[in-house]
């Protein structure tokens, strides 16, 4: 399987020597879960987009400092081409500002959330659990590090996981037994020491310090980041046998 990586945010010069980019994240996430998976990144955050929306097996869209709102040169070009690629039937996955774009591109809305940043550990709730989701788990825990959300969803989305924090944690779009596109708003390839240092690093400047040295005392926990690896693994699995099938 090849993973077309949308790179919409670049790590600050300090972390990416110790963590690396988010290409670097997401190969060690998903080469966790299964070595063959291989992974291509375009940088569209400096406007270099893929050639064809059919050049790899699926598409993820990264997180990333800005907010879709932001008005900068690459984004509505990126929602065009998530476009094209639904169109095209090659699965999409979204990660913190990729959930938020997919749900722009798609026809919902996100915005800077006056619930303010939430970071640490979150716990999720599954509302909707179709079966590309594999076991039986009613709940999962995830790094989050955000402060934009998704309030409203296009009309053919569904709300998969919540929280009291965020109510649209997990979305599918389509179908939700097959999707064409399915996104999370945390982040599934964070690991406790990049997330101790994002918080350190914007506590104060960014993130209120109440808010920071709770989401701290969060790090430490088990979370469900290969566990998320191995559901989008599997949504791509049915929906290319789907799209051979049709």
């Amino acid at each position: 399987m090849l993973i077309g990586i949308l790179e919409t945010g670049k790590m600050a010069d300090h972390l990416a020597d110790e963590f690396g980019h988010y290409p670097d994240l997401f190969q060690r996430l998903y080469q966790s879960v299964d070595p063959n998976i291989e992974v291509r990144a375009w940088e569209v955050v400096s406007g270099h987009f893929p050639e064809a929306p059919d050049l790899v097996d699926a598409w993820l869209i990264t997180g990333s400092r800005h907010g879709v709102y932001d008005g900068l040169p690459w984004i509505e070009p990126l929602k065009t081409f998530l476009l094209e690629v639904r169109e095209a039937r090659v699965p999409l996955i979204g990660i913190c500002f990729g959930h938020q774009i997919l749900a722009e591109a798609f026809g919902g809305r996100a915005v800077k959330s006056e619930k303010g940043w939430g970071c640490g550990v979150h716990d999720y709730d599954f509302v909707l659990k179709p079966d590309w989701i594999e076991g039986d788990p009613s709940s999962f825990s995830m790094h989050a590090m955000h402060q934009d959300q998704v309030i409203a969803l296009p009309d053919d989305a569904h709300t998969l996981a919540s929280s009291a924090f965020c109510k649209h944690a997990m979305v599918a779009y389509g179908d939700p037994a097959r999707p064409d596109a399915i996104s999370i708003q945390a982040h599934p390839e964070f690991t406790d020491g990049l997330s101790d240092e994002l918080v350190r690093f914007r506590r104060t400047s960014h993130i209120p310090e109440q808010i920071a040295d709770e989401a701290l005392k969060t790090l430490g926990r088990v979370v469900d980041g290969n566990k998320f690896v191995s559901w989008s693994v599997e949504f791509v699995h049915q929906h290319s046998r789907a799209s051979r099938a049709a």
